[in-house]
């Protein structure tokens, strides 16, 4: 396996994003280190990668926002890859809990996007849009937190700038685990990235 590329990276995408209502079942979703803390929202999304230091992939993933006093935060609790070099990266630099997937149709406004597990673990997620406006340009910042295998907490700013579309996103989810019990399938508002561009940085220990 060759070295991994080190936080940060930039990557350059498009994506379909949509949010949905957090709860008991997202809270539950936290790992250990994180656990109590409250489950505000959730965000699904399929990001197509033309161009990041370990080179163009896809990837499914699911967020779990939350807050600590007034400061907001989210955790990646699902996300996977098609890219062997991308789970690996992930997973050493952020401790994100990427899993290879195979994909099939576009994020592209109007279309049809899927993910299903490729390592043996069975879970599907879908996801089709119909934009409602015209492209408009973001830029925002977030912070990334994940639980790292020795327990330590980090978080990792995330920067943002691209340009959306709002859209409903009717979203399907199939899992074994618990996976559609807070990725809720049903229509839900959200976004196509058009284009996009981000960093994500070096996570600071707490």
């Amino acid at each position: 396996m060759p070295d991994v590329p080190p936080a940060p990276w930039e990557c350059h995408c498009s994506a379909l994003l949509w949010l949905a209502r957090g709860g008991r079942a997202a809270a539950a979703a936290f790992p250990s280190a994180l656990a109590g803390s409250p489950g505000l929202a959730t965000l699904g999304g399929f990001v197509h990668y033309t161009d990041t230091p370990v080179g163009p992939y896809d990837e499914v993933l699911g967020m779990i926002g939350s807050r600590t006093g007034l400061r907001p935060w989210g955790h990646v609790a699902f996300m996977s890859v098609d890219s062997q070099a991308s789970m690996v990266g992930g997973r050493t630099n952020w401790a994100m809990p990427k899993t290879l997937a195979d994909f099939d149709g576009d994020p592209a406004a109007g279309q049809t996007v899927s993910g299903t597990g490729a390592d043996g673990t069975p879970w599907s997620v879908s996801a089709t849009s119909r934009v409602v406006g015209p492209a408009v340009p973001l830029k925002t910042k977030a912070t990334a937190r994940q639980q790292f295998g020795d327990g330590r907490v980090g978080d990792s700013l995330l920067s943002f700038s691209g340009r959306i579309r709002p859209a409903i996103v009717t979203v399907q989810v199939s899992s074994e685990g618990n996976l559609a019990t807070w990725l809720r399938p049903g229509r839900h508002l959200g976004a196509v990235v058009e284009s996009a561009t981000f960093t994500l940085g070096e996570p600071h220990f707490r």
